[in-house]
């Protein structure tokens, strides 16, 4: 047990530890615990990237050993040697050092070979390895953890008096990782990708566009994924708007073929949790199967959405029709629906007004009417009725009773809920002054139970002229 051999296990032990400790004070000091996602996939004809994505990489993730960069194996491995010295079994002690250093051996090396593999056929492989500066950070680590186990191979090997030729395995070895490090080199060295502009990807339709490597499908496919068909200018999916063009189409083809195995789902675990899922918010233009699953569900849900609206209408329908004891110049009913508790009245150019409610039911400013129909988002089963003259008071059979003024700039007032349903027609006396008198019955159950059966709001909303300008509550 020379001291030479000594320096070499420590050495060996410190270089494991090294990557961890690093991190951990950097994590202190930025408090980044570094934690970043990528996607890893191959493409078509990229062969080190197809069988990287078939090898399990859950069967060394958890073994105790080979955390710490192998660190505790080694020190295992130590012992082994150290024992086996100290019995007078030095060959099975080297034979356990070496075998511990061939384990981490083979942790790095066959993705270092399938990366230069792709590397040699060219940057379009590498690509499919993820962003170009993942692949050099990703490299340089796997090849820095190849140090650790060459250290115990040396400090394990027994010195030779005379110069001894290498056997077949060990120049192959030398060789191969030779020429992963200059492929690698070499492919990095390669430009990392253009990222296309709006106007050159003509994103807009107007034929301007000036890339010519993409098919139209792809060009539509990163205009999504970029937002720039987003009406609202919101960047685009996070994280993949600034990646190379070659980078976003590759890893879109590769997703659209996972979401093909499922039939175009992209809500399965396979694609939603990819670590490149959330380029299926934009695969419909890229992929048709997944174009066509959009387009089922889409029609799936439609009519989902017209049932349960059906049923809805079907439960107000049930009421019985008010019946006025006066005529009015016009009655409407409708179902209407809220996510915002209130249903509202405007005129044109008083749009977005949202007065101050009287008792929680009924508020008004000029040319803004706001109406209480659900807790917080619900329907209410709505009718209307229009007068010349002032209706008798009906409080019977109502909960709630509310009259306040309107002041209509225009006689134009139309009630309007969030599901583009409307009634128009309120102020037929036309601009002026008028009072605006709101039954309700309901509101107790619908705050009493947290699912309350189909129509239990009901409302009758009576619009008349009158100059009065104080509310009146008479329930």
């Amino acid at each position: 047990m020379s001291r030479r051999s000594w320096m070499l296990w420590t050495a060996a032990v410190l270089a494991a530890l090294a990557p961890s400790l690093y991190f951990w004070v950097s994590s202190l000091l930025s408090e980044d615990d570094g934690t970043r996602y990528y996607a890893y996939m191959s493409s078509g004809r990229c062969t080190g990237a197809q069988i990287h994505s078939m090898t399990p990489e859950h069967l060394t993730s958890h073994i105790p050993l080979l955390d710490y960069g192998g660190a505790p194996l080694l020190v295992l491995a130590l012992a082994g040697w150290y024992v086996g010295a100290r019995t007078g079994r030095d060959r099975l002690g080297r034979v356990v050092a070496r075998c511990a250093a061939a384990v981490l051996l083979l942790r790095r090396l066959p993705d270092l070979l399938l990366l230069s593999l792709d590397g040699a056929l060219g940057p379009e492989c590498l690509g499919a390895w993820g962003p170009p500066e993942l692949v050099s950070s990703q490299a340089g680590w796997d090849l820095y953890h190849l140090v650790p186990p060459v250290l115990v191979l040396l400090a394990v090997r027994v010195p030779r008096r005379t110069f001894v030729r290498r056997g077949r395995l060990a120049r192959t070895a030398a060789t191969i990782l030779t020429v992963t490090a200059t492929l690698l080199v070499t492919a990095q060295a390669a430009p990392a990708g253009e990222v296309s502009t709006e106007g050159e990807l003509d994103c807009a339709g107007f034929g301007g566009g000036t890339v010519k490597r993409l098919s139209e499908a792809e060009k539509k496919f990163l205009c999504e994924v970029r937002g720039y068909n987003s009406f609202y200018g919101d960047g685009g999916i996070e994280g993949w708007q600034d990646a190379p063009d070659r980078v976003v189409v590759t890893q879109g083809h590769h997703l659209c073929r996972v979401a093909t195995q499922h039939g175009g789902d992209t809500g399965v675990p396979a694609v939603r949790d990819a670590p490149h899922g959330p380029l299926a918010h934009a695969l419909g233009p890229l992929c048709p199967a997944v174009a066509r699953w959009q387009e089922q569900e889409g029609a799936r849900k439609q009519a989902e959405e017209a049932a349960y609206h059906a049923a809805k209408d079907k439960a107000c329908g049930r009421h019985r029709p008010h019946r006025p004891k006066i005529k009015p110049v016009r009655q409407g009913r409708a179902t209407m629906w809220t996510e915002f508790w209130t249903i509202l009245g405007w005129e044109e150019g008083f749009e977005g007004a949202d007065p101050d409610l009287v008792e929680e039911l009924v508020g008004s400013e000029r040319g803004g009417l706001a109406i209480w129909a659900a807790d917080e988002i619900g329907h209410a089963c709505v009718t209307v009725e229009s007068y010349r003259r002032r209706p008798p008071l009906e409080i019977k059979g109502w909960d709630e009773v509310v009259e306040v003024d309107y002041d209509s700039p225009s006689g134009t007032l139309t009630l309007s809920d969030g599901n583009g349903k409307s009634l128009t027609g309120l102020t037929t006396a036309g601009p002026g002054a008028y009072r605006v008198r709101v039954h309700l019955r309901g509101r107790k159950l619908v705050y009493q139970v947290p699912d309350p059966p189909d129509g239990a709001v009901e409302l009758l909303i009576m619009v008349f002229p009158g100059e009065q300008t104080k509310p009146v509550v008479y329930r």
